[in-house]
């Protein structure tokens, strides 16, 4: 007698075909997150060049600020801050916004038969626009402050790839495991907080890796255990023109690697457990 399939076999294909059913209703997914932004701006004038502009100001201040503080010149360190905050918004919006996003749209999970991961890529989608629009930002910068850029800065297309990539495995992960313990939804948005903080974004790694101080460089070391740091240098660097640090890009594949193989085993568990938990 013929034993039956295994249920370990049937939910790994389930859960492939819920990342390969949602990626296949692109339409749905992109039309969701376009309707996302004209909502939110519907009365607004400038609509979602607002946040460019917040981003924009917020950068020019703690440019000017940090570039006093450190001794930097402001040519530096204001494109520096600059791309790392267009960076960071993006990194930081998926991982908020990730956190919540199958409580987020319990309307649409429990009446509307399409796969959860529609949701994730709604949301890396409307980030990802976020982002273009940031970029005018980036662009008005090279004006200003030109950059040694070079065949290099071809190298920011693959990173934001990973970037996004990454994105959709956080907030496939961080979406479930909070639809089911609501009080992680608050702990994990003091925890980007912090991370902003503890990230070189407004502060520049390689100055006080290069500290005539010992213990600062030692400390400063340190940072190369923040894994958002390799995110941010994958990308921060081909768009100013820097030396590429391959070391970056190892650190961000093994945790892309990793990362989805969690979010695999998690969703493969607990993926028909959402539409009861939201």
């Amino acid at each position: 007698m013929t034993a039956p399939p295994t249920t370990s076999r049937h939910d790994w294909r389930s859960a492939l075909a819920d990342l390969s059913g949602g990626w296949g209703q692109r339409s749905l997914w992109g039309h969701l997150g376009w309707q996302d932004i004209r909502q939110r701006y519907r009365r607004s004038v400038l609509g979602p060049i607002w946040i460019t502009i917040s981003m924009a100001v917020t950068a020019v201040a703690l440019g000017i600020l940090y570039a006093g503080l450190f001794g930097n010149d402001l040519s530096v360190q204001l494109p520096y801050i600059l791309v790392g905050f267009i960076v960071w918004a993006f990194i930081s919006g998926c991982i908020t916004e990730g956190a919540d996003v199958f409580i987020a749209n319990e309307g649409l999970i429990k009446h509307l038969p399409a796969p959860l991961s529609v949701h994730v890529y709604r949301l890396v989608w409307r980030q990802s626009l976020f982002f273009a629009h940031n970029l005018i930002v980036y662009l008005i910068m090279l004006l200003v402050f030109p950059q040694p850029l070079d065949w290099s800065v071809l190298l920011a297309l693959p990173a934001f790839l990973l970037l996004a990539v990454n994105g959709a495995w956080v907030a496939m992960l961080f979406g479930i495991v909070t639809t089911r313990f609501r009080d992680l939804n608050p702990i994990t948005q003091s925890i980007v907080q912090l991370m902003f903080f503890l990230t070189p974004i407004v502060w520049m790694y390689q100055d006080l890796l290069n500290s005539s101080n010992p213990t600062i460089a030692d400390r400063a070391r340190l940072a190369e255990f923040n894994p958002f740091l390799h995110f941010i240098e994958v990308i921060r660097q081909p768009l100013l023109g820097q030396d590429v640090v391959w070391r970056h890009w190892v650190v961000v594949l093994g945790i892309t690697v990793v990362g989805w193989v969690m979010c695999l085993v998690v969703l493969r568990r607990y993926r028909s457990r959402v539409s009861y938990w939201v």
